[in-house]
């Protein structure tokens, strides 16, 4: 299974951008795909989940009101929609995907497959 992220850019504070992750090699319907993000020395954090129907999803405190998760299983794609930018959410973006249904959603360990990154830039 590989992911490929993409979407990343600079945007001005209060700006959006929309991130696409992109699933080829596997059942795209079998895999649930989490959302995560690293800034410069700090460890990788959630940011957000979808389940595999994509009738259940969650989100991270710090984007809960600003970012939205989806997903078209006809084009294998999980996007994330990102609204109302501001400086702590420039970062690396990650997408991952997991198999495993009973599991922690926000844990980094849980998942199986990982894109490359896609890097967003904020500035104030």
């Amino acid at each position: 299974v590989q992911l490929q992220a993409s979407g990343g850019g600079l945007v001005q504070a209060g700006g959006s951008l929309r991130l696409s992750c992109a699933v080829s090699g596997g059942t795209f319907s079998r895999y649930q795909v989490g959302w995560f993000r690293q800034a410069p020395g700090k460890e990788r954090e959630f940011v957000a989940f979808i389940s595999r129907s994509g009738g259940s999803v969650d989100f991270a405190d710090s984007v809960k009101g600003r970012f939205t998760i989806s997903r078209d299983n006809g084009k294998k794609t999980v996007y994330l929609q990102m609204n109302s930018l501001n400086s702590e959410d420039t970062a690396a973006y990650y997408c991952a995907a997991k198999s495993t249904i009973l599991s922690v959603e926000n844990r980094v360990a849980v998942y199986d497959y990982w894109g490359q990154g896609t890097q967003v830039t904020v500035s104030s």
